[in-house]
């Protein structure tokens, strides 16, 4: 099956963006910004769920999945894992910057970069439950 597009913005910017195809691939410094990573076997036994249903949720939009190292292997940022549950308030957030056309990229270097205001990182406050904080800064990127 091909990979359909939607012509998306992102900050007035006109581009494409995947529709279908929930994984990407990122660069080195979005690797570098992450400070951790799981494999979605280990969020699974993490989740107490069945491997699938760890794809279900990133297919679904509420975890991002990546490529990356020697095998691209699947893999989620462990910031976005809390003990035995995805993150609060990380659906939404990703919800609103995915509408606002932001690709998965581009979600995880927004998350992951320090938010002097925050302080921290998105995904720090988020962690921190937090969250109301990191959906209004997400809000305002759509003005």
């Amino acid at each position: 099956m091909g990979r359909r597009t939607r012509t998306t913005t992102h900050r007035g910017r006109t581009g494409k963006a995947p529709t279908l195809d929930p994984v990407t691939e990122i660069d080195a410094n979005i690797d570098a910004l992450v400070p951790a990573w799981l494999n979605l076997p280990d969020i699974a036994e993490m989740l107490d769920v069945e491997v699938t249903r760890v794809r279900q949720l990133v297919k679904e939009g509420q975890l991002i999945a990546v490529r990356r190292g020697e095998n691209r292997a699947l893999h989620v940022p462990a910031a976005f894992i809390d003990g035995d549950k995805v993150v609060k308030g990380l659906a939404g957030t990703l919800t609103l910057l995915r509408d606002d056309g932001f690709t998965d990229e581009e979600m995880l270097e927004w998350l992951f970069t320090p938010d002097e205001t925050l302080p921290g990182t998105p995904a720090q406050a988020l962690s921190e439950n937090r969250g109301t904080e990191v959906k209004r800064r997400a809000q305002a990127l759509a003005v």
